[in-house]
């Protein structure tokens, strides 16, 4: 599976024709799919190609949404 740093997660922000990437957990899902994430961002609140651990950890919608993307590799905090 693939390690994603920061850096590397950033570049997949839905613009421009790149696939949207978020983190959570750790994990690293592919939301391109979504409609509800079209051009990079979700409710205005969220981007993509960051890691939103805090910020869904406190969505009004469970984390189980988040099972039905692909995970398409890890998150590394150390690069």
């Amino acid at each position: 599976m693939r390690r994603f740093t920061q850096k590397d997660l950033a570049r997949y922000n839905g613009k421009d024709g790149a696939p949207a990437y978020i983190a959570f957990k750790k994990k690293v899902y592919d939301v391109s799919s979504s409609f509800l994430w079209r051009r990079g961002k979700h409710q205005v609140l969220h981007r993509a190609g960051e890691d939103l651990t805090d910020s869904l950890e406190q969505a009004p919608h469970g984390i189980d949404l988040l099972e039905k993307f692909p995970i398409v590799g890890t998150l590394d905090e150390d690069g």
